[in-house]
């Protein structure tokens, strides 16, 4: 008697993923060519091939397809964390691991998190920006605990939560700061050159 392997995704399946991959690149494209705000559902549609009624079947809000793009990025992050040299001390590791993260995936969620609607965290209609913010820094903080383990001469796990929960926000506290200035000098600046120079500015001062 033969056994059938188990299959992937059917074709329904893979035309939803395909349809939610096209209108999150289109929406991507579109935000930095036109700005959040220069840039409607029906622009995104339209540039995906779908109508206006499919895109709310995919995402509830224009806001909340950026917060799930953001979403997307701590797994990478993640990995860009636990990956960086073990010399390095965490706050340096969270700024090179988003660099890092921004040049292999340019004109993803990251991006947004630069420029877009995020950084200023204004309330979205059905995910708050507050806690995609939550969110987010509680997964920075998850990724350099698993980084640094329990550290040496047996403190206990909730000094070490402590201390990552304290990095991580400062860490993304800078990221807004850099965000604020960003979008301060016009959109005439080169977006990933700019960013990524005020980014390691920002940083620095924490380090100072």
């Amino acid at each position: 008697m033969t056994t059938t392997e188990p299959q992937g995704p059917g074709l329904r399946e893979q035309k939803k993923a395909a349809t939610r991959l096209a209108l999150q690149r289109a929406a991507l494209r579109m935000f930095e060519e036109n700005g959040f705000a220069g840039t409607t559902v029906r622009d995104i549609a339209a540039a995906a091939g779908v109508t206006e009624r499919t895109f709310f079947r995919y995402f509830p809000s224009k806001e909340d397809l950026v917060f799930g793009e953001i979403a997307d990025l701590l797994p990478p992050l993640r990995d860009e964390i636990l990956a960086r040299p073990a010399g390095e001390p965490p706050l340096t590791v969270v700024l090179n691991a988003l660099l890092a993260l921004g040049g292999k995936r340019p004109g993803t969620g990251l991006v947004l998190l630069f420029s877009g609607p995020p950084a200023r965290f204004a309330p979205g209609p059905s995910r708050p920006a507050l806690t995609v913010l939550f969110d987010f820094e509680s997964g920075v903080a998850t990724a350099l605990a698993e980084r640094l383990g329990e550290p040496a001469g047996g403190a206990d796990g909730s000094a070490l939560s402590l201390r990552c929960s304290v990095l991580a926000r400062a860490a993304v506290g800078a990221v807004r700061s850099a965000v604020v200035a960003h979008s301060d000098l016009g959109d005439d600046q080169p977006v990933p050159g700019a960013i990524n120079a005020l980014l390691r500015e920002a940083f620095a001062v924490l380090d100072s």
